[in-house]
């Protein structure tokens, strides 16, 4: 088990994150993290910007795949995705080569983005009519791993950011996928939908994607002075067991400012409860070999 972070992890006041701080370990091969919950609103987009910046922060090569038509993660990432940008659209659709439409974060060095524009909004009835329909991330993305491990640039963590709902962009996520991590809100509706999602979570592994598994839960929006946070994460550990991180990620105003600045927490204010609480549940992902914790 881990020590959990303390202030003395991050940076000091006012000063930007540096690289002499300790790294975590890269992974033996690239682990592929599918961020879903069907239910909005449970922090799928800020978890991953989050965990992927404070891996970046810590030495690790991180690609981010947005793949909401809203485009938050672009948003906080800082990468332009107006309507018109190329990006995950045509890479799914019109089967454009990820390494053309990918774009560096300019505030994390070692994050890369793949945009979604409001383009993608349409890409569910289009997808319907295409060969593979359920594959075609899976084929792009395989793609530019074997790229850029042949490059001498290997990505360690590629983590896909859903859209609130079970469709096919959802489906072509958990394809392309080899673990979910799960977001669940502190709150009393927190279980609500979850059967469904591991249902097609299971649907998914046995006729499409052998290799999916649900390797981490995190749970988010957690205020320590209700009982009914306390009362979730319990439920949701007994449920869960040792899938939940021990970290849980606190309701704090900090995280929810940081995407109007486009920034994640960890570069608006690293010294925050909030940015500490994402390093430290990156660092308990990336102890956990291969998901299996």
């Amino acid at each position: 088990m881990t020590a959990p972070l303390s202030p003395e992890d991050a940076p000091p006041t006012g000063t930007a994150w540096t690289w002499d701080q300790p790294r975590f370990a890269k992974p033996d091969t690239t682990r592929i993290f599918v961020v879903a919950n069907q239910k909005g609103g449970v922090g799928k987009t800020t978890t991953t910007v989050n965990v992927a910046a404070a891996m970046a922060l810590r030495g690790l090569r991180v690609l981010v795949v947005d793949l909401d038509p809203q485009g938050n993660a672009s948003t906080a990432l800082n990468v332009p995705h107006q309507e018109g940008s190329p990006g995950v659209y045509e890479a799914i659709v019109e089967g454009t080569d990820i390494d053309e439409l990918v774009s560096p974060c300019p505030d994390i060095p070692n994050i890369t983005v793949l945009p979604a524009s409001i383009d993608l909004a349409g890409a569910e009835i289009e997808l319907v009519s295409l060969v593979a329909r359920e594959s075609r991330l899976d084929k792009a993305l395989q793609a530019y791993l074997q790229d850029s491990i042949e490059a001498g640039d290997r990505i360690d963590y590629v983590f896909i950011d859903c859209p609130p709902s079970l469709g096919l962009l959802t489906v072509n996520a958990l394809v392309a996928g080899r673990e979910v991590l799960i977001p669940i809100q502190c709150e009393y509706y927190a279980l609500e939908g979850l059967g469904q999602l591991i249902r097609n979570i299971d649907l998914v592994k046995a006729h499409l994607n052998p290799s999916l598994e649900v390797s981490t839960i995190l749970l988010t929006m957690y205020d320590a002075r209700t009982r009914l946070a306390s009362g979730v994460v319990e439920e949701v550990r007994s449920h869960f067991g040792e899938t939940v991180l021990r970290t849980t990620i606190p309701r704090a105003v900090r995280i929810s400012e940081a995407p109007s600045y486009q920034q994640t927490v960890l570069t608006y204010d690293p010294l925050s409860s909030g940015a500490l609480s994402y390093l430290e549940a990156a660092r308990e992902i990336t102890t956990a070999r291969g998901g299996a914790r």
